[in-house]
């Protein structure tokens, strides 16, 4: 957004967003012409040269042995149930073996896309299953092919295997079950369409967007045959990712499917849906995401801060509401469950007690908002006036509970607008700019925190000052997507929320992009940035690296589980027990002749209580860590032994007594019978100037 995000970034959410909710926003396509595309008709396997293939059932195929290409000349026959057309269903064919009352499904992988335009819902398809493969995946059988890059049947054998009817293409006739008939019994069905009745999505998803831009998420749904929900999964590059879901009670249309114990549900086309009754088995006797102004006073920002008078927080009792402007969320994890809102008067933080509020489309940058502000609060905290809710028991102010955000927060159904900064040096700041989306001017980081990341370790203080000498606070919480990267050296315009704790005032950015400082400093000098002298992620195993098990049968290893796929350094000293240990992970020699400055960084992630890592230096390896003159650097280490994926970044390391040496870096493991910690090591960097 204009003065707030790239301008690249904001060219690119409008034109999703118009090719989204505009280009297919009806949900229709046309029928897809498949005159030019292979087909055959039942005799071919009857009469015809397939003749001497067996008829295998869908039952049949599925008992087969899984992860051994078949050598079966055979073929199976189906009807699809999915469709891709809407970008729901990715590379994925599903079929049943009848248009009506099926008795079994499948799931059939493809590397291909746009399937639909070959074999559309409805259509009588044979699969020939020689060279293909049964595997699992999420406890779901599926057929595809093996092949290096996985087991879906690459496109270009698909021609080879999959043959669409030339003259039979049936209506697909949902099959009508229940989310108590869900059971390991019914898994049979996984791969048709299914219809639920007396249907509808959870209340703390109630006016939600099917699924954020480019993310797949689940949302919750129930009916009355149970409590136990099941998921709806939703893609966010579908053409109905940003429409909104139906609030109401009744039909639900689509393939039936699981994931491990989780039984889940795909969209093909959103027209499927039947949703719009009321009343909901919840009570709701309404459609609760149409907002009505009927009864209720407008209030401003200004004068939703003056209902709090006094004490830990006030009830706000009035039939009021405010319309606002969402200026700042939690895209990137530097706010947490929280985002700030504006209007012409002033801003105000809003609490929710919900994570990843920046994926419901209310809750986008730039989006105008109804708040109906009635049993809601307003508390001065730590000098600063917030609008949210109670909790504990009534006995805390925080944020709204997520399943009450339908009854307070409307979507103004507006398109996004441009977010407007208010102009202020630091010495014009007042408490009337606290909450407000503002443009600081002419600032620098001070020289004690060049070349130091915006935050390590935890929630960290950054100084800006101007070039009369007057300083403000930046923080940045240590979960913010950009907490590990260097600040900027250079001075300029600051884009950021002004907050106020104890009477001091505070900035915080959403993104790093705010605070890009290019300019040269008040003194005329122009910062020059850390280049990378040497950086490994680990893609390459240890091929720079050197391991040393001094004592212990554990080493260090590469590893990418739980890590999309990226590899990383992991020494755990536990084997069916804790186990004494001492493990070196040594790096190659890395020169700094002719540098001036010189840091280290990297990231770090552990589990389980244990000694900390340790992180040494040295310019005279021996090759034996032992006889080895080392230096112990002082780094920031994640410190959440209860969880693993929360990558810490070390900070700069100074390298200055290194300088105009060859230095190694090394990590020390250690572990007793007591304690055995798992460490997990990423991002390996040496920068200098």
């Amino acid at each position: 957004m204009k003065k707030y995000n790239s301008i690249l970034k904001y060219i690119f959410i409008v034109v999703t967003a118009l090719l989204i909710t505009g280009c297919v926003h009806d949900d229709k396509y046309d029928a897809p012409n498949l005159d030019d595309y292979q087909c055959r008709n039942a005799d071919y396997y009857v009469t015809g040269k397939g003749k001497d293939l067996t008829k295998l059932t869908l039952t049949a195929l599925k008992a087969k042995a899984q992860n051994v290409t078949l050598t079966d000349k055979a073929y199976i026959e189906g009807y699809v149930s999915s469709s891709d057309e809407t970008g729901n269903i990715y590379k994925t064919i599903y079929i049943q073996d009848s248009p009506t009352d099926p008795t079994e499904g499948l799931t059939v992988s493809v590397d291909a896309v746009s399937t639909y335009t070959k074999f559309p819902q409805g259509s009588k398809v044979y699969i020939e299953i020689e060279g293909l493969a049964l595997s699992s995946y999420g406890g779901v059988t599926q057929l595809g092919m093996i092949t290096d890059a996985g087991t879906r049947i690459p496109e270009k054998y698909v021609p080879a295997h999959i043959y669409r009817d030339c003259s039979v293409k049936a209506t697909i006739t949902p099959k009508v079950m229940t989310f108590a008939q869900m059971v390991t019994a019914n898994d049979k069905y996984i791969g048709c369409l299914i219809q639920v009745n007396n249907a509808e999505f959870d209340s703390k998803i109630l006016c939600m967007n099917y699924a954020p831009d480019a993310t797949t998420v689940d949302r919750v749904i129930r009916d009355n045959s149970t409590t136990t929900t099941r998921i709806v999964r939703n893609s966010g590059y579908a053409s109905f990712a940003n429409q909104i879901m139906p609030s109401g009670n009744g039909k639900f249309v689509g393939i039936y499917s699981k994931y491990n114990s989780t039984y889940q549900l795909y969209i093909n086309r959103v027209t499927d849906l039947e949703m719009n009754k009321f009343p909901r088995l919840d009570g709701i006797t309404a459609d609760p995401c149409k907002f009505s102004d009927t009864g209720l006073t407008q209030k401003t920002i200004a004068e939703v801060k003056q209902l709090y008078t006094t004490g830990n927080w006030n009830q706000i009792t009035g039939d009021y509401y405010v319309k606002a402007q969402v200026t700042a969320n939690d895209e990137t994890g530097n706010l947490y469950k929280y985002v700030y809102i504006e209007d012409a008067t002033g801003g105000l933080r809003f609490n929710i007690n919900k994570t990843n509020l920046y994926q419901d489309n209310r809750f986008r940058v730039g989006k105008d908002i109804y708040i109906k502000l009635k049993d809601l609060y307003v508390s001065n905290v730590s000098g600063e006036i917030q609008l949210g809710g109670l909790y504990s028991n009534n006995t805390a102010f925080g944020g709204i509970e997520e399943v009450n955000i339908y009854k307070s927060v409307f979507d103004g159904n507006a398109p996004i607008r441009d977010v407007s900064s208010t102009e202020r040096t630091i010495s014009q700041l007042t408490n009337a700019d606290v909450g407000r989306w503002i443009k600081l001017k002419d600032v620098q980081f001070k020289d004690s925190d060049l070349y130091q990341p915006y935050a390590s370790g935890s929630t960290t203080n950054r100084t800006l000052i101007d070039c009369t000498g007057k300083t403000i606070v930046l923080r940045t919480s240590n979960y913010a997507t950009f907490a590990g990267k260097d600040v900027s050296g250079g001075k300029g315009d600051v884009y950021a929320i002004l907050s106020a704790y104890n009477g001091t005032y505070q900035l915080w950015i959403p993104y790093q992009i705010n605070a890009n400082l290019s300019n040269p400093r008040c003194d005329g000098s122009v910062y020059v940035p850390l280049s990378t002298i040497y950086g490994d992620d680990f893609s390459s195993g240890f091929a720079n690296w050197t391991t040393v098990s001094v004592t212990g049968a554990e080493v260090w290893t590469i590893s990418n589980q739980g890590n999309s796929g990226n590899n990383y350094a992991m020494m755990n000293g536990y084997a069916s027990g804790n186990k004494v240990n001492e493990d070196w992970l040594i790096s190659k020699e890395v020169s700094l002749v002719g540098k001036t400055k010189a840091f280290a960084s990297f990231t770090t992630d552990v589990r389980y209580v244990g000694n900390a890592l340790q992180i040494y230096a040295t310019d005279n390896y021996t090759g034996t860590p032992s006889t080895t003159t080392w230096t112990l650097l002082s780094a920031t280490l994640d410190t959440n032994t209860a969880a693993y994926g929360d990558w810490v970044s070390s900070g700069n390391l100074n390298l200055s007594a290194f300088l105009g040496k060859n230095v190694r870096i090394a990590f020390k493991y250690t572990s007793t019978t007591s304690a055995a910690a798992t460490w997990e090591v990423d991002d390996f960097k040496i920068k200098g100037l």
